[in-house]
């Protein structure tokens, strides 16, 4: 679970983020520049990897650390085939 820090970071950057792909959606309908409308739609991508590299390192210190300091060995294993899992999805994009 995320704390209320984290938590309120992720919102504005999404926030922010739904806000620059209006933007983009603007660029679109009105023609802009291909190559404009290509660095804009990177800059959304850099700022959301950004968000998920803040939902996972609050996984990783909050839900994982619990996780491996706990006693059942299924649930270790479950949490880190998921981070796992993750890895592997975003290696596939």
């Amino acid at each position: 679970m995320m704390d209320d820090s984290t938590k309120t970071s992720v919102s504005r950057r999404l926030a922010s983020t739904s806000g620059h792909i209006k933007g983009i959606k603007r660029m679109v309908d009105e023609d802009a520049y291909c190559i404009d409308v290509i660095q804009q739609i990177q800059a959304v991508q850099a700022a959301l990897n950004k968000v998920s590299g803040l939902i996972l390192d609050s996984h990783l210190r909050s839900c994982v650390t619990t996780a491996i300091r706990g006693d059942d060995p299924a649930e270790r294993e479950r949490v880190l085939e998921e981070v796992t899992s993750v890895f592997e999805m975003s290696s596939k994009i």
